[in-house]
Order: C-alpha cells, then structure tokens, then sequence
C-alpha cells in the first residue's frame, strides 16, 4: 500500500525551520518556483534556530584563548561549552576528548597523522572518499563490499584474523552510506575489530544528521562528522573519542594554541611542550562561529524529539522509495536489499537515461536540486552500476540503451527541514520526465550537464 502525503502523521512532528525555506528559483520553461532542496547528503540547510543563536552571540565575538577582555573571555566560553554540547550530543565517556576540525574529512586525516607506527588500517572498497583515502602513511587493506551487514561483519572478520594481534590496528566504516543510505551493523563491526584487538572509527557524516549517534553504546573508539550535513553552516568538524593517540600524536599542525611552552635553547635551537589536551590539535585561531553552529545543531535536534525526526524521516523514506517502485523504469541502488534499514539518501538511474541529464531537468524544469555522479564514492557506486571507470558521455543523449548499463547515478536526500510537498513534487516530476521527456534541450558545460539557453522548448 503506498503513503500519500495526506496520509503522513502530523502528529509525529513538523519539518523543522530552515534557511531558503522561502527562496524562489527561476524555471527555464518559465516563471518561478520554491527550491526544492532534496540534496541534503551533500550539504543540509542550516537551522533557523542555528542562525538565529549565532546572530545574537555574533556582536560579542572575539579572541579565543586569547584576550583578557570580556568579549574574548565570553569567545572562550562559548567555544569550551560547545565542546560540552558536543560531548553529550555524541554520548562521550568520561576520559574521550572532543577535538574540533574543518569537515569529517579533516577529522580522518587528522586520525590517520595520529597512527602509531605500523598501523594496520581496514577499509571497506564502499566507504565515501574522505574515510577511504586518508590512510596513505599506514599499511591498509581495502575490504570487498559485502551484501548483507552479516557478509559485513565475517569478511571484517577473516581480514583481522590474519594481522598480528600485537601490533596497531584501526577498522574505519561508515554509520549510514551516502550512496545508498542504509545502516551499517557498527556495534557487531565494533564487537569484532575489538575482538581482534583493533581500534574502530566511524564516520558519521551521514549518519548523525538523521540518527542519534552514542559513542559509549556503540562502544566505538572515535566518532568523525561534519557540521555543514547537520544542518550548520559550513567550516567546522569534530572528532570525538579516545585520547591517548591523538595524546602522543605530534600536533596536526604546529603553531600557536597547540604549544603549551615554547623556549630557546642554548644552541640556537627550540624546545616545545605540546598540549595533551584537544588543543593539541587545534592550533591556530578557532573557527568559533563554526563550532558554535554544530553546539546550536547538537541541542536544536536534541531539544526537537531525535525520536520524532528519525519517525518523520521514516515515513519520508517510505514515500520515496514507494513512489519510485510505481516507475518500471527506475532501479534504485542498494547493497543489502530492499528491507535494509536506511536514513533519507536514495541513489537511482532512470533506464535509458543520462543521470546528469535526468538531474539537469529535474532542476531547470521544477526547481528541485539533487546530485548526479559517483558521489565521492567511486569504488562503491561502480559495484552497484557494475560498471568500470570511464568518462560520462554528453549530457543531452541517453548514456546507455534500454538494458545497458548506466555509468553514474541521481542521489535524492532529505531530512529534518524537508517539507512533505518537496517529496511530492520529485515523485511527480519523475514520472513525468520518465513519460514524456525533458521539455528543454540540455548542453554540456565545463563538465556539467545545463539547459541549452539558445534553444527552443523541446
């Protein structure tokens, strides 16, 4: 039975306010339309109350760790309480530290500086780039893509076995895919890796936008996610857990902030003492207003019911890939199947469709932003499509013949702020693409698939 939009509980809870909730977009066919933001994956709307709790600290910003004055002392205790927030958001233990970065993908690389010597790092191949690639100084082994959570957890497993259970060794997964949008199994993933005597990272950046994320109940060593996917603005990351490696660690950058005393010697040279605490890692001046935006995010999702998100979101999910299987012509992609449990990211290629092209109309001609490609995900979105790598062809003809196979993907995503109506009008505008065509003529431009401004309505 499918899920009309009147047939969703109100009661579970609104749409949370976000900003360019009002914003109109131009349609190539002519007149406006509201934007319809279905890409949250890449980037999520900020939070009204976000920006709101930043406007009103902005006129009292200054120095952090810095100044005497009372603006700057007010600075620092902001920025020391966000990290509280953030702690509890994340369901620190006592002894984690939670350091601040720019993105998830600075928290991993910042990770990855931090391994011991001859560190041993297991990857998944379907893990998105920022956790697959950081670990260029450490011996790593890339995992095939399993298809089910339990192939997940035995392939992990007979990979560990092997290693030399003396020795480092780090497992980094997702929580949820950016691709597909299913759950990984982290807690059986965290019981193994710890079995074998391995540390784990999750990358949460799909994850703890759409899902509470407690790092003492997953029993996870660190917990790495980005600010601008949880509805702040963009700039600042975290990376949250275990101290000791990030302790012993040279600081990720050398500079003010991260030296604790600094000293000439005798023979010209310097001695430096480091912080032991996030500090360490944190040189420089912060990017206060960043970090405050994730502490504002933690509690405006925290004081919003994360139970009642999570329900709305569900019914959302429900809807898209309902409305979806009602056109023979899309295949949506998955690793786990259909009963997979799965946060609002949906991929999909439309048969005999170029994506860029399908994703090109469904902006210029209804005013709904999604993303076409391999997501930042090549080796995982290649496995889906089973294709291999090479260029896309142009835009405005069907890169592949009814039956072949596609070579990239359309992402559709969603979460706290999306109206109902945004859903609505995706599944309309699908059908209709897939039924009638694309009304305008599409290019190819610097890469990018665009509406040919010189042409006629098709």
């Amino acid at each position: 039975m499918s899920v009309s939009t009147a047939a969703l509980d109100q009661s579970i809870c609104a749409p949370l306010p976000v900003l360019g909730a009002d914003v109109t977009v131009p349609l190539v066919t002519g007149g406006d339309v509201t934007y319809a933001a279905l890409d949250y994956a890449a980037s999520a709307p900020a939070l009204q109350r976000v920006w709101d709790d930043v406007a009103a600290y902005a006129p009292y910003y200054g120095s952090v760790h810095r100044g005497a004055g009372y603006l700057s002392q007010l600075s620092t205790d902001l920025f020391e309480s966000s990290r509280t927030t953030v702690a509890d958001f994340l369901g620190c233990r006592p002894e984690d530290q939670v350091v601040f970065t720019r993105s998830t993908t600075d928290s991993l690389n910042l990770l990855a500086s931090a391994l011991p010597a001859d560190c041993q790092v297991f990857v998944f191949e379907t893990e998105h780039h920022a956790s697959l690639l950081p670990w260029r100084d450490a011996r790593v082994t890339y995992l095939d893509a399993p298809r089910t959570p339990a192939e997940a957890v035995a392939t992990l497993e007979r990979a560990l076995a092997g290693r030399d259970p003396h020795g480092p060794a780090l497992v980094c997964v997702t929580g949820a895919s950016n691709v597909t949008g299913e759950l990984w199994p982290v807690k059986e993933l965290t019981s193994a890796a710890h079995a074998h005597g391995a540390r784990i990272v999750l990358d949460a950046a799909q994850l703890a936008p759409h899902h509470p994320v407690d790092i003492a109940d997953l029993d996870v060593d660190w917990v790495a996610f980005s600010g601008h996917k949880l509805y702040a603005p963009f700039g600042s990351g975290v990376l949250a857990g275990r101290a000791d490696w990030l302790r012993d660690a040279e600081p990720y950058l050398a500079g003010g902030g991260a030296s604790r005393k600094v000293a000439r010697r005798a023979d010209g040279g310097v001695d430096v003492e480091w912080h032991t605490t996030p500090a360490r890692h944190e040189a420089g001046s912060p990017n206060v207003i960043g970090v405050y935006s994730i502490a504002a995010a933690c509690r405006a999702l925290t004081e919003a019911g994360f139970d009642r998100l999570v329900a709305r979101e569900q019914q959302l999910v429900t809807r898209v890939r309902e409305g979806l299987a009602g056109v023979p012509e899309v295949r949506v992609l998955s690793l786990f199947g259909d009963d997979a449990p799965r946060v609002g990211v949906i991929s999909f290629v439309v048969e005999g469709w170029n994506s860029s092209h399908f994703a090109a109309a469904l902006s210029a001609e209804y005013g709904i932003g999604v993303r076409d490609g391999l997501f930042c995900a090549h080796p995982l979105v290649r496995t889906l499509l089973g294709s291999e790598p090479q260029e896309p062809g142009e835009c405005g003809a069907p890169e592949a013949e009814p039956g072949e196979r596609s070579l990239n993907a359309i992402r559709v995503s969603f979460g706290a702020g999306t109206p109902d109506e945004h859903i609505e009008r995706f599944l309309g505008a699908v059908r209709e693409l897939v039924r009638t065509g694309a009304r305008w003529s599409y290019r190819t431009e610097d890469g990018r698939c665009v509406p040919d401004r010189g042409a006629a309505q098709v």
